[in-house]
């Protein structure tokens, strides 16, 4: 189901604080802390030729952030980034000086993060981008987790050293449960999501997300016409859509977001022109993706710099992580988790609906740019819903 975005800001240039946030500065800074982790590489951004043939398409060139960061999901980008950031800001004001990147592993820099414990709710992935950040830095971890989340996606987070906390119910009350506690507790909450007062660390998260565009945009021969990307609470698409809005100006590609079904809060916002809560129904496969409540940060980016919204269903889902893992031609075999794919689940409903084709401009000529958010970030999860693929390792 495609909804065009009709919202009064639609096409207006974004808000200068989020221009800042997500702009091309900002993006470099991103790059040079990236410059400073050992395991730092660009990801693979993998081309799926037969694909596009297939749908009448001119190319789809799909990053593949399966291999960021030893953690296999772009979430490595952004939890880590803001830890690092939050700890050099309270060593500099702890020093009265500027304390760089570079000075991040020194005595005094790591005795202030000693002190420093770092809370955040997950599906899986955010936690374990914050506990892996919270550990390089020396900073204690608290990992709030709801009951949807596998016994698989708490150990990969429990590996850093983070305290692993159940929360009963689902992400959106987990995430009250995280800023709850911290708050009670002095600690410094790191979330992916925003809310009224709490805008800067969820942009700092957002900012860490702007190196997927940077580095595809050196990748690829020319930018993408079309732009197709997934979105739980909305970070993810509205980094990529903020950056290339930056980057590219009038000449920036058409931009979708792309929701499930079942946890639509995007969408919904987007057909009532303002922020939504969506009702909590029955768990979308698409686990990384069930978010019933938008940030705001997100939206007020995503109300100017997208072009439109659209829902994939449960079987679109699981049909597109099988047909990355079992691809046609020569295209390359593609390892994505249960919302690794909804990107191009959602680009291959449009291409088959002559109505939204005609309203993006999907023909021979267009440009695909997708990213696959996650591996598989279950191992057991993952075999169980792609028969035949082999059997990860992360």
């Amino acid at each position: 189901m495609f909804l065009a975005n009709t919202h009064s800001d639609h096409g207006k240039p974004l808000d200068p604080a989020d221009a800042e946030t997500l702009g091309l500065a900002a993006a470099t800074e991103v790059e040079r802390f990236l410059s400073h982790r050992p395991n730092h590489a660009e990801t693979p951004l993998r081309h799926l030729g037969a694909l596009a043939a297939a749908l009448g398409l001119g190319a789809i060139h799909i990053k593949d952030e399966g291999f960021r960061l030893g953690l296999g999901s772009f979430k490595a980008l952004g939890g880590s980034y803001a830890v690092i950031r939050l700890v050099l800001e309270a060593a500099a004001r702890r020093l009265e000086r500027p304390v760089d990147i570079a000075e991040l592993h020194t005595p005094a820099v790591r005795e202030i993060a000693a002190r420093m414990t770092f809370a955040c709710a997950t599906d899986g992935n955010h936690g374990r981008s914050v506990a892996q950040g919270a550990e390089l830095v020396g900073a204690r971890a608290a990992i709030f987790v709801h009951s949807g989340v596998s016994a698989n996606r708490v150990a990969a987070i429990a590996r850093f050293g983070a305290e692993m906390i159940r929360v009963e119910g689902n992400y959106d009350e987990s995430v009250a449960e995280a800023t709850r506690v911290a708050a009670e507790k002095g600690w410094t909450t790191v979330s992916d999501t925003s809310w009224p007062g709490y805008e800067r660390i969820p942009g700092l998260v957002m900012q860490g997300y702007t190196a997927i565009v940077r580095e595809a945009l050196r990748q690829l021969e020319q930018p993408p016409t079309h732009v197709f990307v997934q979105a739980g609470v909305g970070g993810i698409a509205a980094a990529v859509a903020g950056h290339l809005a930056v980057a590219l100006g009038e000449t920036r590609p058409t931009f979708v977001v792309v929701d499930p079904a079942r946890a639509a809060c995007l969408y919904e916002t987007a057909k009532a022109g303002h922020p939504v809560k969506v009702a909590h129904g029955e768990p979308t496969v698409m686990a990384m993706l069930e978010c019933y409540e938008p940030s705001l940060v997100a939206w007020r980016v995503l109300s100017r710099a997208a072009d439109g919204f659209m829902t994939v269903d449960e079987d679109e889902a699981v049909a597109v992580m099988n047909r990355l893992a079992h691809p046609a031609g020569n295209d390359p075999a593609i390892m994505a988790g249960e919302s690794g794919g909804v990107g191009l689940a959602g680009l291959i409903q449009a291409a088959g609906d002559p109505a939204a084709r005609a309203r993006l401009g999907l023909d021979a000529a267009s440009r695909i740019f997708l990213i696959n958010t996650e591996g598989a970030t279950d191992p057991e999860r993952y075999a169980q819903l792609v028969p035949g693929a082999p059997r990860p390792s992360n």
